[in-house]
């Protein structure tokens, strides 16, 4: 039982938001990040900004979102030539992982 409620507590303990830049609009990087998103646990979104970046919001454990950056690096790495991340409490405000417009 207390395993149990750990892991629902850790599930969206925080919020990691990542700016991208490069040339990341245009080469299927948000699918791209969808796809790697829903093998984990992690909830929020990935949307292309108006400025040619693209921002990547999500709650989950630190693990977790850890593990999907790294993937989305591997994966990416070669279109993004900086990206700036910020991490905060979740608001646990997301129910999925969406592309958002």
């Amino acid at each position: 039982m207390r395993t149990v409620l750990r892991s629902v507590v850790d599930k969206a303990t925080h919020r990691r938001t990542c700016y991208f830049k490069g040339r990341v609009q245009g080469v299927g990087f948000r699918y791209t990040v969808k796809n790697i998103a829903m093998q984990y646990d992690v909830m929020g979104y990935v949307r292309n900004l108006p400025d040619g970046r693209v921002e990547l919001v999500l709650e989950g454990s630190e693990d977790e979102i850890n593990r999907l950056i790294n993937e989305v690096n591997g994966k990416m790495g070669s279109y993004v030539y900086d990206v700036v991340s910020f991490t905060n409490p979740a608001t646990g405000e997301f129910e999925q992982f969406s592309i958002r417009l």
